[in-house]
């Protein structure tokens, strides 16, 4: 499977193109793993800290995987873009048309899942979820800074 890369959507508030990076995956679990190698690839390129670099890749698979497994989507959207200097915004755009946004649960000790926003909260330094002016489905951003 080969992911879509497409133009900046206009929702990164980036200048220059060259500073932001989308794929369109179908949603689906493979995709997550796709995303991830994506956007190292390009954070490498943007020869980014090796901490920043490794704690977006984190953010960008647990956004998806959220997406891929909590929305009824067929497609998602991910992007990154360098903001400012160093500092990162990644974007997880659904297909979601419920209106129901994300429902946060507080994961009990045994359970295997569901502690993909938690560490969103603890790695990005602030992170939330919109209506997508892409898809009319979710946006769900963070940004990071070294």
């Amino acid at each position: 499977m080969t992911p879509t890369t497409t133009a900046s959507p206009d929702l990164l508030d980036v200048a220059d193109p060259d500073q932001t990076h989308w794929i369109t995956l179908r949603s689906h679990h493979s995709s997550v793993r796709i995303a991830r190698r994506t956007m190292r690839d390009r954070l490498a390129d943007w020869r980014l800290p090796g901490e920043l670099c490794a704690d977006a890749v984190l953010l960008v698979s647990e956004l998806a995987t959220n997406a891929v497994l909590h929305t009824s989507s067929v497609r998602i959207l991910c992007g990154v873009g360098l903001v400012a200097p160093g500092r990162l915004r990644i974007e997880v755009h659904d297909h979601d048309y419920s209106g129901q946004g994300l429902t946060r649960r507080e994961p009990g000790p045994e359970d295997e899942g569901g502690r993909g926003l938690v560490l969103v909260e603890q790695l990005a330094d602030s992170w939330g979820v919109e209506r997508s002016r892409l898809t009319s489905g979710n946006a769900v951003w963070a940004t990071l800074s070294p």
